[in-house]
C-alpha cells in the first residue's frame, strides 16, 4: 500500500529543504533515495538492514520445504538463523545514529513482534529515555497518513510509553 503513496520530489527543492535543517542531501544516501531529478524519503521498511547492521547478501532467510520465498520485512526481522549477526529476542539492535534511526529501529521490532525486544531497546538500550525519541515519534505519528504500515507501527511504539515508565 505505501508503494502508491510514495512521492517523489524536485531534487532541487529536496537539497533546499535538507539545507535549511542544516543537512547535505548527498550525505543522506540511507534516508534518502535519489532518481534523476527527483528525490524521495525511504519508507522504514527498507531501511532495516542498514538499521539492524546486516548487509542484504547476509540477510537472514526463511526456507520452506525446498522453496525460497522473497524476503520481506518480516522474514528478515523474524528468522534468526544467521548465527552472529541475529536480532531475534535475545538481542537488540545497537542505538542508531540518530533520533529518527532510533525511531525507526523501535518500529522495525514492533512490526516483526518482538516486544521483548522493543522493550529492552527503549529501556535497557536507553533509546527510549531521550525526550526528543518521544516528541518525534509523536510527530511522525501525526505526520503518516491514516491506513499506512508506517502509521501503526509509531502507534504501536507511543502506546507503549507509558507502560515502560516513559
Amino acid at each position: 500500500m505505501i508503494d502508491k503513496l510514495i512521492n517523489f520530489l524536485e531534487f532541487d527543492a529536496a537539497r533546499k529543504i535538507a539545507q535549511g535543517l542544516g543537512a547535505h542531501l548527498e550525505n543522506l544516501n540511507r534516508l534518502v533515495e535519489v532518481k534523476g531529478n527527483k528525490a524521495r524519503l525511504l519508507p522504514v521498511s527498507e531501511r532495516t538492514h542498514y538499521l539492524f547492521g546486516k548487509d542484504e547478501a547476509k540477510a537472514p532467510t526463511k526456507r520452506k520445504k525446498k522453496d525460497v520465498k522473497q524476503l520481506s520485512l518480516f522474514d528478515i526481522a523474524g528468522s534468526i538463523e544467521d548465527e552472529n549477526n541475529s536480532w531475534g529476542e535475545k538481542t537488540v539492535p545497537p542505538l542508531g545514529n540518530t533520533i529518527l534511526d532510533r525511531i525507526h529501529q523501535s518500529m522495525i521490532l514492533f512490526a516483526a513482534g518482538r516486544s521483548e525486544a522493543l522493550k529492552r531497546f527503549l529501556v535497557e538500550e536507553g533509546a527510549g529515555t531521550d525526550q526528543r525519541f518521544w516528541r518525534l515519534a509523536q510527530a511522525l505519528s501525526a505526520l503518516y497518513p491514516n491506513g499506512t504500515d508506517e502509521k501503526r507501527w509509531v502507534d504501536g511504539v507511543l502506546a507503549r510509553k507509558k507502560g515502560l515508565g516513559f
